[in-house]
């Protein structure tokens, strides 16, 4: 059972701020207008790795023991941003992916000197293949968001921007497993945290209107970011004791908005990064200065 003594804080994410400042890229911050609206655009497509990802796996690898060889499942981001992180601080890492993995994120996975297995036809068979695998003695699993210096990592991403606007009344990220959210939501300052799902690819929506993490319908054109089948115990509780608001768009609608990004800032992200720009776009973020989060870009097109 989650209790509050194993949950992150604020604190955690200026601990973990400081942890990776060295490894990562501190992105951009875009102040633009959309349809006579001024809202904020994070750039965090432009991190290495290409994705927030690889602030969470930092800090986790940086984080207590340091071991010999790290395991993970993903259905593409969090494989990336963990081997990206392992590259970076010498260590070997394999990376448990399902079937229906993008070719670009396998290869770029394979690319950042990792093992890739493909396992399954979903992200939970993939994570209990390498759940299995990190028994070996030497090995660690490093969970893609049920885990508080993964969620802690993931905070820096609105450290930033709430650093460098305060201003900002309200933060959108699109929402899978629920890491980002949760980080943000520790991040915010008590500035409301947007997390925005696919309507179908809504773990976090489900959860919060059963009281409780539960199996949800994976159907998405960003399933393949999104994909959690289930939003985790640790993100659940940080989300539940914060200001939240729990927001769906439609497949249209996030193809549109990426679309959109090209069209006007020649901006290209992935159809899960997308997600927040939808929400704004159709009203549903709240707040007078919005800051989106664009938060991944690994995508051929």
């Amino acid at each position: 059972m989650t209790t509050s003594t194993n949950l992150p804080g604020p604190a955690a994410v200026a601990a973990a701020a400081a942890t990776i400042a060295q490894y990562i890229r501190h992105t951009p911050l875009l102040r633009a207008e959309v349809d006579g609206r001024p809202v904020l655009l994070k750039l965090e497509h432009l991190q290495r790795s290409g994705s927030f990802k690889l602030r969470g796996a930092l800090t986790a690898l940086l984080g207590g023991d340091r071991p010999q060889h790290v395991v993970t499942a993903s259905g593409g981001n969090h494989g990336l941003g963990v081997a990206t992180a392992a590259g970076l601080l010498g260590l070997p890492a394999t990376v448990y992916v399902p079937e229906t993995v993008p070719e670009t994120k396998a290869r770029r996975i394979e690319a950042a000197g990792a093992r890739l297995v493909r396992h399954g036809g979903t992200y939970a068979e993939a994570a209990a293949a390498a759940t299995d695998a990190a028994a070996e003695p030497g090995a660690r699993y490093l969970p893609a968001y049920d885990h508080p210096d993964v969620i802690a990592g993931q905070g820096t991403v609105a450290a930033e921007v709430v650093a460098e606007a305060p201003d900002v009344d309200a933060i959108a990220v699109a929402v899978g497993g629920g890491g980002l959210a949760a980080g943000t939501a520790l991040a915010a300052g008590g500035r409301v945290t947007v997390a925005v799902e696919p309507e179908h690819c809504c773990a976090l929506h489900q959860a919060l209107a059963a009281g409780e993490p539960v199996d949800a319908e994976v159907d998405s054109v960003a399933s393949s970011a999104l994909g959690a089948t289930r939003v985790g115990e640790l993100p659940f509780a940080v989300l539940t004791a914060a200001p939240v608001a729990s927001v769906l768009v439609t497949d249209d609608e996030l193809l549109a908005a990426r679309e959109r990004l090209w069209d006007e800032f020649r901006l290209l992200v992935e159809p899960a990064a997308a997600v927040p720009f939808a929400a704004w776009l159709a009203g549903r973020v709240p707040g007078e200065l919005a800051c989106l989060v664009l938060c991944g870009a690994n995508t051929d097109r």
